[in-house]
């Protein structure tokens, strides 16, 4: 299967309206044959990550959590903390659906 690339700029775009366009084509949503059940997306090249827009307090008040499933286990990192490849990937990863097509599909993002 041949996967169209896909070019996108992400210069004064945010991270969230970014994503979205993201997932939707590396889901192929953008095709006329998408199907749910088919990994049929695109392969997505993002430039310019580094002049991504975050408005406001986020940098320092957003927090991003995680849990290794033990009693206390709750980790916590500031935005200020990921560098813009990993905060746009993360709302990717959570904009994808939660199935067996979530990790290979993530692997088509690159940042260039």
């Amino acid at each position: 299967m041949q996967r169209e690339i896909y070019k996108l700029d992400a210069t004064d775009k945010a991270p969230g309206r970014l994503a979205t366009e993201i997932s939707m084509l590396l889901q192929g949503k953008n095709r006329a044959d998408w199907s749910p059940e088919k990994d049929n997306g695109g392969i997505v090249e993002v430039s310019n990550v580094e002049k991504i827009k975050i408005t406001g307090k986020k940098l320092e008040q957003y927090i991003y959590y995680r849990h290794s499933g033990y009693p206390g286990g709750l980790k916590e990192k500031k935005m200020k903390e990921l560098t813009p490849e990993e905060i746009v990937k993360h709302a990717v990863w959570k904009m994808i659906p939660k199935n067996r097509l979530r990790t290979p599909r993530i692997k088509r993002l690159r940042f260039v």
